[in-house]
């Protein structure tokens, strides 16, 4: 009898049952999101009740913060229970979250990636050192979100004197993936796509488990002509496939062979960018680039220091990485972070974690949402409300050295440059140095455990992660120590005799 997994989407949808739990793939702006199927399952839900209880896991953010991506799921008896990597991208998932509508878990987008793997092979979870002391060590919250989360996914072991965490395996029911071309046995390609992130480690998660593989493509194509070369998801692990002629690279990109790498394009032409705090922030934690540095941009300000490189023409002095599993080329911002222009490589999203994990990122520049004089890092939860690291802790924990990048305080501050430096005119009147960080998404005991160096950088000041706690590094001119920076803050930062000043150019 001859294959054909082609169907249509409600036929593909009406496979997932109530309480399966599902694994989802995306990474912000659309990259990587079987948009079409994530719209069946919504339509199917307020049609009839079902899927209904549904666990859904994702490894980095889905969705434009309005109606697609995650928020398709966000619908009250629809989902019982969430494990994600990065939530903003859902703000009605956020709200169900701090609700306690649902049970919210947050784990490393990296750990969510390779523990696919593990649970695929039927190992006994995944057994690492990320996440030690932060707030998914079970020493701390384990992970749980809210009052409603209360299963313990994470234990702390120990190996030959060693801690270590175990994040716990749990059966995948069903993977909703895409590609870019299929044939009728079910071979998937993805060569006209952005990014492969984790679809492999799904897919396979969900096949043996004994679950279904539903994919998504934009092509379908003759069996036989796919290059066996092309094929990253084989037929064998796959149940269903849609197509949708519609389909986008993302939300703002219909398709563009220089995002996936199939041509090479020329650069982007951009406008210089207005001399604000913003670029202040990235051109002092442009200093500690060094030549031949393998580098990570988390999202946010760390953005304005990967465009103030590509500006400068400096892209080829370093080795250029995002989680995605992207290397090289012209990183894109905003909500296009994860895409990229003329990659030098793409590879699955868990091994470019393992590579991360194990010591192999020489600098990071990832922001920060809160930061204590322990030298802790807050940017999973704010306000009470979930937010996820994404790739953040696997990144911030391993690379050799990390620059946190962020303003001093955030809500109506006014700061004035020239002259060669700053002028506040009007604090901010949220404190972001604080005496105690609402979670530990980067713990400071953690890096000084490690030997690892770290550098927090703001528009007015600079500190550095000392034995005992922050140290008041380098200001900048214009800057009071005592009115700008002491008295707004809530924890006593080492001083040296003489801090340091900015460099000249930060500020023209």
């Amino acid at each position: 009898m001859a294959l054909n997994k082609f169907m249509s989407a409600e036929d593909a949808v009406a496979l997932i049952r109530d309480g399966d739990t599902v694994g989802l793939v995306g990474g912000g702006g659309g990259l990587m999101e079987a948009s079409c199927l994530f719209s069946a399952v919504e339509k199917r839900f307020l049609d009839t009740g079902h899927p209904r209880d549904l666990t859904a896991v994702h490894s980095l953010g889905i969705g434009d913060r309005k109606t697609r991506g995650m928020n398709c799921f966000a619908h009250k008896g629809m989902v019982r229970k969430v494990i994600g990597g990065h939530w903003p991208w859902s703000p009605r998932m956020q709200q169900m979250a701090r609700d306690n509508e649902i049970e919210a878990y947050v784990l490393p987008g990296g750990v969510v990636m390779q523990l696919y793997r593990e649970i695929a092979a039927k190992r006994p979870g995944l057994l690492t050192h990320v996440g030690l002391r932060t707030f998914v060590d079970p020493r701390r919250e384990g992970g749980r979100m809210n009052q409603a989360a209360k299963e313990d996914l994470v234990e702390l072991i120990a190996i030959e004197g060693r801690d270590y965490l175990r994040y716990k395996p749990f059966p995948v029911n069903v993977a909703i993936i895409r590609g870019s071309f299929a044939d009728a046995h079910g071979n998937v390609s993805l060569d006209q796509e952005a990014a492969n992130v984790d679809i492999y480690a799904v897919a396979l998660a969900a096949h043996n488990c004994g679950g279904k593989v539903i994919v998504q493509v934009r092509t379908a194509v003759d069996v036989g002509t796919l290059p066996a070369r092309s094929v990253r998801i084989p037929g064998a692990i796959v149940d269903a496939v849609v197509v949708d002629p519609g389909q986008c690279m993302g939300y703002e990109t219909v398709y563009d062979p220089v995002m996936s790498g199939e041509r090479r394009g020329p650069p982007l032409q951009h406008p210089p960018r207005p001399l604000d705090i913003r670029q202040v922030i990235a051109r002092r934690a442009a200093k500690e680039l060094v030549d031949g540095a393998v580098l990570n941009y988390g999202f946010g300000i760390p953005d304005a220091v990967a465009r103030l490189v590509e500006l400068r023409g400096e892209g080829e002095r370093y080795y250029q990485t995002i989680e995605h599993g992207t290397y090289g080329g012209e990183l894109l911002d905003g909500t296009l972070f994860g895409f990229a222009r003329n990659a030098s490589a793409m590879i699955d999203g868990p091994s470019q974690f393992d590579f991360y994990s194990g010591g192999g990122l020489d600098l990071a520049f990832l922001g920060f949402g809160e930061l204590d004089g322990e030298g802790n890092v807050n940017v999973s939860k704010l306000g009470g409300v979930p937010v996820g690291p994404g790739g953040f802790i696997d990144i911030a924990q391993n690379a050799r050295k990390v620059v946190f990048c962020g303003t001093f305080d955030a809500k109506g501050g006014e700061i004035a440059i020239g002259d060669g430096g700053l002028s506040i005119r009007r604090h901010g009147e949220v404190r972001k140095l604080v005496s105690a960080v609402e979670q530990v998404t980067f713990s400071g005991e953690q890096s000084r455990a490690s030997g690892q160096e770290a550098l927090y950088v703001t528009e007015r000041a600079v500190f550095h992660l000392g034995e005992a706690g922050l140290v008041l590094s380098d200001v900048a001119p214009g800057i009071d120590i005592r009115r700008d920076i002491l008295e707004r803050i809530d924890f006593s930062p080492a001083i040296p005799a003489k801090p340091k000043l900015f460099p000249a150019d930060c500020f023209g």
